[in-house]
């Protein structure tokens, strides 16, 4: 996604920090935690040169509860099942982590909202193989679009990079964008 706004990283490094939710962690705290931790750990595993780390994570909302980042079928299956004929918020928390470890972060909410879907439809989509490794069990871009009955914000942000305010905030921290 960062090519679409003419960026391209030095590096991409995955975070190795644990994704679960803490006790009574609501989802918007949840999202700004992990976006944080990832991109501070990446910062102290960097090797390279002194560098802006830009992480971020999305966490799919159904009022206080957090969905799953889908790991098997079931978890697609039951996913989709909740979000049948509801809306969501789809929560991303966008961080940068400056070679001085302070961080700078913005979260983004967009609100979704799903058609009623058939037991059909949802054995489709699960056979599809889309939803796995998603939040939320479903990935926007692809063929759950066609679920979507309301989208109220930034499509960007479902995707799981919210483009207007990643730039935003990268310009804020020195960051050069043509």
């Amino acid at each position: 996604m960062l090519a679409q706004a003419g960026i391209v990283p030095d590096a991409i490094a995955p975070a190795a920090i644990s994704e679960m939710p803490t006790k009574n962690e609501l989802p918007r705290i949840h999202a700004l935690r992990l976006a944080r931790e990832k991109a501070l750990a990446v910062l102290h595993a960097w090797k390279g040169k002194p560098s802006l780390i830009l992480a971020a994570d999305t966490v799919v909302a159904c009022g206080r509860r957090i969905l799953p980042k889908a790991e098997t079928d079931d978890d697609v299956r039951q996913c989709l099942a909740l979000l049948s004929g509801r809306r969501h918020r789809v929560l991303t928390a966008v961080a940068v982590a400056m070679p001085d470890s302070h961080v700078k972060s913005r979260l983004v909410e967009t609100h979704v909202a799903f058609a009623r879907l058939t037991n059909d439809q949802i054995e489709s989509y699960v056979r599809c193989g889309e939803g796995i490794g998603k939040a939320g069990g479903y990935a926007i871009q692809g063929r759950a679009e066609t679920f979507v009955r309301f989208l109220n914000g930034s499509y960007s942000n479902v995707v799981g990079l919210p483009l207007l305010e990643t730039i935003s905030l990268l310009r804020g921290c020195g960051f050069s964008i043509s």
